[in-house]
């Protein structure tokens, strides 16, 4: 396989509602799109969403490190042919061209992945075969307006929802997460996510205050960085705590491990660096015993989430999953069939050539803010 045109698409698609955490308030995506065109003609697309306040990554200096380096490194080689189950060989490939920059690791990943297995006929399931015939999503409150959250309980309540995730961080988190817990009910699963925004006492009193509500985790209680802190708010509470930015690298998923800081890893696929290096976490955190919850980036589209569809369904030992909201946020989303979930948060299987999903290129042009050609035009 031979990589012969790129387009790179800076995306900016509006949400239908803002949403909010500790760190960030949003009103659209800002995901990057990458499109590989083979010299048989196949197009792949990839996804990255930089988050500065998590690896240090812009989607400047993504689009820059994908247009400058790692896209003309694979226009340059000629990519052979992997058997079914042999990902391990595209993963070793893929780490020559690049060691830097998670998120533009994973758009070009994802791109030469989607393109190699189309050029086969094949679906991603064939590197990474289900476990299930279902995966169940659960839904994320955004912090904010009280009356706002409480709507989108009752909607996640009307839809079946099982598992439901609230950001919190401000003074209204115990009204907020008592009136949640009323409307969903005692059998529902929640779990609460700071983004960093209590410092270790504040998140100490907080634990004690919420505690009386059944929540089965709390996410990232203080900012990264701090790994003692951690372990001691760990050491201390008796809910479950996940490291969510405090993870991004190998060596930092090694730190949380020694210093016995958390007892879950939140992984996701931009952050981590694409496919394989989530999986290289995941495989480490089953064998030192570190629960898995695979997250999602606010706002992706469906590119991102069919790979986290295929990486959910081939493991066993996730507690948690988030993504796959498709129209439930955005406007509209680039795929031609959603990809979002349905019912109970459930929704199926993946199985056509790639990442499984059809994208529209009229979308990426309607909702591109900056769009990069490289190599051959279009035709």
């Amino acid at each position: 396989m031979k990589i012969v045109a790129a387009t790179i698409f800076a995306l900016r698609i509006p949400f239908r509602m803002a949403f909010q955490h500790a760190l960030k308030r949003r009103h659209h995506s800002d995901s990057i799109v990458l499109e590989l065109l083979t010299e048989s003609g196949v197009y792949g697309y990839g996804e990255a969403v930089a988050r500065p306040y998590v690896t240090g990554e812009t989607v400047a200096q993504s689009v820059a490190y994908m247009e400058k380096v790692l896209v003309p490194r694979i226009m340059e080689q000629a990519w052979i042919e992997i058997q079914p189950g042999r990902c391990d060989v595209f993963q070793g490939r893929l780490d020559t061209i690049g060691e830097i920059g998670h998120a533009a690791r994973t758009a070009v990943e994802l791109a030469l992945a989607d393109c190699w297995l189309k050029e086969q006929g094949q679906s991603l399931s064939c590197w990474l075969p289900p476990k299930t015939s279902t995966v169940t999503y659960s839904v994320v409150l955004s912090a904010g307006r009280l009356e706002q959250v409480l709507y989108n309980a009752q909607q996640a309540k009307g839809l079946g929802i099982q598992f439901l995730k609230i950001k919190v961080g401000d003074a209204h988190d115990i009204q907020r997460v008592a009136k949640v817990r009323e409307i969903m009910g005692a059998e529902v699963s929640i779990r609460l996510d700071a983004n960093g925004a209590f410092d270790v006492a504040r998140a100490k009193a907080f634990i004690g205050a919420v505690e009386r509500f059944d929540i089965d985790a709390l996410e990232q209680p203080i900012p990264k960085g701090d790994v003692p802190g951690l372990a001691v708010i760990r050491r201390d509470s008796p809910i479950p705590i996940i490291a969510d930015e405090s993870v991004v690298t190998w060596a930092d998923a090694q730190q949380l491990i020694s210093g016995k800081a958390c007892d879950y890893f939140n992984l996701r696929l931009s952050k981590n660096g694409g496919l394989f290096n989530t999986l290289r976490l995941a495989k480490l955190a089953q064998r030192e015993g570190i629960g898995l919850q695979l997250g999602c980036q606010v706002g992706e589209t469906a590119i991102l989430s069919a790979a986290g569809r295929h990486v959910a369904a081939a493991r066993e030992d996730l507690y948690f999953v988030e993504g796959s909201y498709g129209g439930f946020l955005l406007q509209e989303d680039v795929a031609a069939d959603p990809v979002q979930f349905g019912g109970g948060g459930r929704a199926g299987l993946l199985n056509g050539p790639g990442l499984g999903v059809s994208v529209c290129r009229d979308r990426l042009a309607k909702y591109a803010t900056r769009t990069i050609p490289i190599g051959r035009a279009k035709s």
